[in-house]
């Protein structure tokens, strides 16, 4: 039977300068800020003209309504999530919340399933950076450049802004990502002004388009856009008053990228013609907005969009990056991550320790496909990204089920729809979200069959691993296990 040790044996964290080494830039963060990091590692820009024409390829006409449907899922799950917020602490993200309902074994598990996730979807994305790039610079100078150097000044540029303060980081992403929106908004609207090829239509959300075969697909596509929303409770150290801003983030993110989603791709079927759309995307898929908006609008903002989805993807890789170090500083609080990484910097108040690991496993990652002759987007991006998606649709489904084991042992005066309805249905959704992403991930890959199984076993095999640490620790180090996840003044 493990020994649970006295509250005064629990590891403390430091509340400011006073009381020990720097801690992170408290009360920072209002509800604004927050979604910047949440909206910019989902890189709106880059789904749409990336993805979005790919969905249009294989659901149809009805494929905004699959990103609706993805939304309406999330926010079910935002439900308790939020709830859970006004108790829970910590600042260790999911899993905290998945520790207090479902215990530290599976706590840990999640713990080292995130670290996979958040990475693998930030060291993928350099492949994407270096693709767009080269992308973009023989769109407008007709020049081939090599991919390594790219990525390289990518991981240099990011680990920079990570390094500064988180203030400093939610004014960059803020530009961004407004940069990123507007050029879609801008698409839009010269589309509506035009009226479209052939007049506006409600086509894409009559149940013949959204019940059709290709709607599978069009689904996990667009759960695996939202990657990264669930990010909001890791910077609940940095937030102002916690208990509200985290929930007003987590529900304006989703509502937000849901509806823009939507309303994006309905707007370039409208551009094209239900009639016509899906060949186009299969014709072009990769300048299928890039005609739209040349169309629409003119050739200067199809040049503008190629050098936005850089910056796209760039502000997508910061936000992942925090994202990634405040985990890394809280586990290493935790005594499961050698403690040089809970080091904050004196000045910026960053997990800067935390920043350059990052950076540097992001390095041997880049450097070892290079090695290999890999490809930046068929193989860096993709096989990395893959199992980081899946990891983090996994942390969600989690955090899912544990919200009403949680509130089933606290006090409380949340109603039931909260604690135990709302946290069923996203379950249940989830779960189905993550088999379809599970079931076609030849989608999100375009590799063979042992590849695909590869990537999707890495998922549960990490978070076994993460099990059987936490049972070994139990064993070896039971005050260790005993304080993880543990809340700041337990």
């Amino acid at each position: 039977m493990p020994v649970t040790p006295k509250s005064s044996e629990i590891p403390r964290r430091g509340t400011g300068p006073a009381a020990g080494p720097p801690t992170l830039r408290r009360a920072t963060l209002g509800t604004s800020d927050i979604v910047f990091f949440v909206v910019s590692a989902a890189a709106p820009l880059t789904v749409m003209a990336g993805v979005a024409p790919l969905a249009i390829m294989l659901g149809g006409v009805g494929a905004p309504a699959g990103y609706l449907m993805a939304g309406v899922t999330l926010a079910v799950f935002a439900v308790g999530f939020t709830a859970m917020t006004r108790y829970v602490r910590h600042g260790g993200g999911f899993y905290a919340y998945i520790t207090r309902g479902l215990g530290r074994p599976v706590g840990m598990g999640a713990a080292l399933l995130a670290l996979i996730g958040y990475n693998g979807m930030e060291i993928g994305v350099y492949g994407l950076l270096a693709s767009a790039t080269q992308d973009t610079v023989t769109s407008l100078w007709g020049a081939d450049i090599p991919w390594l150097p790219v990525s390289l000044a990518g991981l240099l540029l990011v680990w920079y802004l990570g390094h500064r303060s988180i203030d400093f980081g939610a004014k960059v992403l803020g530009v961004l990502l407004l940069a990123e929106t507007g050029i879609l908004v801008l698409l839009a609207g010269g589309v509506l002004l035009e009226g479209g090829a052939h007049g506006l239509s409600a086509d894409a959300f009559t149940p013949g388009n959204i019940a059709g075969p290709g709607m599978v697909a069009v689904l996990a596509m667009a759960f695996a856009a939202f990657t990264g929303f669930e990010s909001t409770a890791i910077y609940r150290r940095e937030a102002r008053d916690p208990a509200r801003t985290i929930p007003r983030a987590t529900y304006t993110a989703v509502a937000f990228l849901g509806l823009f989603y939507a309303f994006i791709v309905w707007t370039v079927i409208q551009a094209y013609g239900s009639d016509q759309v899906v060949q186009a995307a299969t014709d072009d898929t990769g300048g299928l907005f890039f005609t739209a908006i040349t169309t629409y609008v003119g050739s200067w903002a199809a040049d503008l969009m190629h050098v936005l989805i850089v910056s796209s993807v760039i502000a997508s890789l910061l936000a992942f990056h925090n994202a990634i170090n405040r985990y890394g500083l809280s586990l290493a609080e935790e005594g499961v991550l050698p403690a040089a990484l809970g080091r904050v910097h004196p000045r910026h108040r960053s997990p800067h320790v935390a920043g350059a690991a990052q950076t540097a496993l992001g390095l041997v990652v880049v450097l070892g496909f290079a090695l290999a002759g890999a490809d930046p987007y068929t193989e860096l991006l993709l096989w990395v990204n893959t199992p980081g998606m899946i990891g983090l649709m996994a942390l969600q489904l989690l955090a899912a089920v544990a919200v009403p084991f949680f509130f089933r042992r606290a006090g409380h005066t949340e109603n039931i729809w909260r604690t135990t309805v709302a946290p069923a249905v996203a379950a249940v959704l989830l779960a189905v979200a993550l088999w379809l992403v599970a079931t076609n991930v030849e989608l999100f890959t375009g590799a063979g069959t042992g590849v695909n199984i590869t990537l999707v076993a890495i998922v549960p095999a990490v978070f076994l691993a993460g099990v059987a640490l936490a049972l070994r620790l139990r064993r070896s180090r039971p005050r260790l296990y005993a304080g993880f996840a543990a809340e700041p003044n337990e």
